[in-house]
């Protein structure tokens, strides 16, 4: 078993900038993809921007240019820094991973999720 720990929400104005980890600990023999999700009162949830191994990054529309994914592999953590943000960036992030277990089967795990809200 693996789990995810995320950190960094928090309130914040327009235009303001924030940055989320997620740290994974557990039985890990390779995280397979990393990505950040989140999901605002009302509205489904939404991938927001991942980080697949052998893969190109990919990030949703809405915050192209503005949020940038990254990865320590050393330490099984992926941070999302959030610049420009706006209103309508406002929702419970989740961290979400697949990773590889010893039993060389991959597990899908998801984080409690942190709140970010963005004042006008």
């Amino acid at each position: 078993q693996a789990q995810l720990v995320e950190s960094g929400g928090g309130l914040v104005q327009a235009g303001g900038s924030l940055r989320l980890t997620c740290a994974a600990s557990g039985s890990i023999v390779r995280i397979v993809t990393m990505g950040w999700y989140r999901q605002a009162p009302g509205k489904q949830r939404e991938a927001v921007a991942t980080i697949p191994s052998g893969g190109s990054i990919n990030y949703s529309d809405s915050v192209k240019g503005r949020f940038t994914i990254s990865r320590d592999s050393a330490k099984n953590t992926v941070y999302l820094q959030m610049n420009s943000l706006k209103p309508e960036d406002t929702a419970v992030y989740y961290c979400q991973a697949n990773i590889l277990a010893t039993d060389r089967l991959t597990y899908s795990y998801w984080g409690q999720g942190t709140q970010v809200t963005v004042s006008s």
